[in-house]
């Protein structure tokens, strides 16, 4: 179930970037910990040092408090200033720039441990496991999607369709090994492991759509 709250935050009353940065980890924690169910915003609150009163004038139910923990989580490890287009930049560079990041964020305990509370949530808060994929992995296909878009029309790529190869650039990266992960069959391969698993990947992207040198 879904905990709402009327409480409104008063208006044009400055918030405190501190309190809702305590608030965003203390709900990492109790949401890794205890899975969303079992994580109420009264314990949010006093774990995060803060009255009920702060935290519902910062997000206004438990939901949106969840929603914000994920892109805290994601654009800590994968910033936006990763998917700039910049002049001259070279795409197999950016590439294993974000192949990189997004591994770690995907093989990181906060990513592994959400993705499993998702899992234990899918038939009982279905609605909840949307809103998860709408704040996290659909960001970053959007950001992908815009990317290979503004890569194709400079002729940096050659794309048809962007979201597709979104989808086939984040499969390659996560690769078998994030499953492994998720059921506790394997650890985190160490930085050279992930290393060369990010440019095998992106090798193998950039021979699916690299331009092709005209005729």
């Amino acid at each position: 179930m879904i905990e709402n709250h009327s409480t409104a935050p008063g208006p044009g009353r400055p918030k405190d970037p501190a309190k809702r940065q305590a608030i965003l980890s203390a709900a990492q924690v109790l949401f890794l910990g205890n899975g969303y169910e079992g994580s109420s915003m009264d314990a949010i609150a006093t774990e995060a040092g803060v009255s009920k009163l702060t935290l519902y004038s910062h997000f206004k139910d438990k939901e949106a408090l969840f929603c914000a923990a994920v892109k805290t989580i994601c654009e800590t490890r994968l910033p936006r200033r990763l998917f700039q287009l910049e002049d001259g930049c070279r795409i197999d560079e950016l590439l294993l720039a974000i192949g990189r990041a997004f591994l770690a964020l995907v093989n990181s305990p906060e990513s592994i441990g959400l993705h499993r509370v998702m899992v234990a949530m899918a038939t009982q808060n279905p609605a909840l496991v949307r809103m998860f994929f709408d704040a996290g992995p659909q960001q970053l296909l959007f950001d992908l999607q815009q990317l290979f878009a503004q890569a194709a029309a400079r002729d940096l790529l050659d794309i048809a369709e962007p979201l597709h190869a979104a989808e086939h650039f984040c499969s390659l990266i996560k690769g078998v090994q994030h499953f492994r992960l998720l059921i506790g069959y394997a650890e985190a391969p160490d930085d050279e492991t992930a290393e060369r698993h990010v440019e095998d990947a992106v090798q193998l992207f950039l021979r699916a759509y690299a331009c092709k040198p005209e005729a």
